[in-house]
């Protein structure tokens, strides 16, 4: 089988080389790791501890192992903990979020790779987050005597069908995991449906909410409110994790809005950083003055009489704090079909009046919670955002008190980093496990 695999992953890196070496040239993507991505140099683990293995595939992925680190630390400062992640992005952001553990890109799903890197780390517990089941990679450390967890599992519609079709083909992968901690109900039947007992199956709940920041008055948040400029009477609308189209559909409805509330400011945040430069030359071809995060190194300061410039958030790992700033949220990557939105669960923490469009369906139970107890606004199009905007502004003690809703369910979902820990302290522990103590 892993021979098999390793073909039918030659053959498909061949196929979309055309693709893959455009965007190394064009955009300076997949410079970086191969090393470690081809050839599985992991760093060198020393001593014998009990060693965790997260990984994390992108920037979502490696904060919400924030509160769990945190906490396994506490509990066990003797184990050791590395991370791994699949993007350059998720890699920066892991150094700077996790200054003092390893980290590193994962290796390929090719069988020497797999080995490789699994011989160099030499995990008890490979915890892959939200839903990474590579079969190579699983068989690997199973072999070396690791344990191996889906943790913060969630299983989408289209995920479940997919690995539905091929239950047969990835069968011996499923029996190879030892536990998958779900975020609910449903994902947890998902996984016992594609052939995992029920017995290694547990609901946790989502390790994001423990991470969730809900103060406004945070460090990062204040210091962004002084870099920023913003004043105590200046109303905020961020558009968050946007993707294209969005960034327009954005400007529209803040400047609709901007006729009867002068006072507004917008804040946008691209998704991905390879837009950074495109959203600002296409932000300032319509007409806007356009201020990027990373220029600031002294307070924004703005001119009487001049309409404020719109502030584009071009550095990694900062949203979670600019959310903090809003009274208007909208989530991207939902207003068009394909990307299946981004995570709102943040800027419901801080209290804002969170909108997103109609494509949701990463975050679908999410998004039925927060419906259900009109704590977040769902618009349909362009207009509808605009439209949305506009009754916040305009309504402020029924945007506040949906914003107060989408605050308390998230504050209410605290605890799954603590489950959590506690299913990994048990793999840690059971027979068979290696250097287990």
């Amino acid at each position: 089988m892993a021979v098999l695999l390793d073909v039918i992953y030659a053959v498909a890196a061949f196929a979309c080389s055309p693709v893959l070496l455009y965007r190394y040239v064009r955009s300076g993507k997949y410079r970086e790791g191969w090393a470690e991505k081809l050839l599985g140099r992991a760093p060198n683990r020393i001593g014998e501890a009990p060693c965790l293995w997260f990984h994390a595939v992108s920037v979502g992925e490696v904060l919400l192992l924030r509160p769990l680190v945190r906490l396994i630390a506490r509990r066990r400062p003797g184990w050791q903990v590395v991370i791994s992640t699949t993007t350059s992005t998720g890699l920066a952001v892991a150094r700077k979020t996790f200054p003092d553990l390893v980290t590193f890109y994962a290796p390929l799903d090719f069988s020497w790779a797999t080995e490789h890197a699994i011989a160099r780390v030499r995990p008890t517990v490979l915890a892959l987050v939200e839903l990474e089941l590579w079969p190579n990679l699983i068989r690997a450390a199973k072999q070396s005597g690791a344990k191996v967890a889906v943790i913060n599992a969630r299983l989408s519609s289209r995920s479940y069908r997919g690995y539905r079709n091929l239950r047969g083909p990835l069968r011996t992968t499923f029996s190879r995991i030892d536990f998958v901690a779900a975020q609910n109900e449903e994902y947890a039947q998902r996984f016992i449906e594609l052939g995992l007992d029920s017995g290694r199956v547990s609901v946790t709940g989502s390790v994001k909410f423990d991470g969730l920041e809900s103060n406004r008055d945070n460090p990062r948040t204040y210091e962004l409110r002084r870099l920023l400029g913003l004043a105590a009477t200046d109303l905020v609308f961020v558009a968050g994790s946007t993707m294209e189209g969005e960034e327009t559909a954005a400007l529209e409805a803040y400047r609709g809005a901007l006729k009867k509330h002068p006072n507004l400011r917008l804040i946008v945040a691209p998704r991905h950083a390879e837009r950074f430069d495109s959203v600002c030359r296409d932000l300032s071809r319509l007409g806007e003055t356009v201020v990027r995060k990373s220029d600031l190194d002294r307070p924004l300061v703005r001119v009487p009489g001049v309409r404020a410039p719109v502030v584009v958030i071009d550095t990694i790992g900062d949203l979670a704090a600019i959310w903090g700033l809003a009274d208007v949220a909208f989530v991207g990557g939902s207003l068009l079909p394909g990307r299946g939105g981004q995570n709102m669960m943040e800027p419901a923490a801080y209290g804002a009046a969170v909108m997103f469009g109609p494509h949701t369906s990463n975050f679908r139970e999410t998004v039925d919670q927060l419906l259900k107890r009109q704590a977040a606004r769902r618009v349909l199009d362009a207009r509808d955002l605009a439209q949305g905007l506009i009754a916040d502004l305009d309504d402020p003690e029924t945007a506040a008190a949906r914003g107060s809703a989408g605050r308390e369910f998230v504050l209410a979902q605290h605890g799954a980093a603590g489950r959590t820990a506690a299913v990994l302290d048990r793999l840690v522990e059971l027979p068979g496990s290696s250097r287990s103590g």
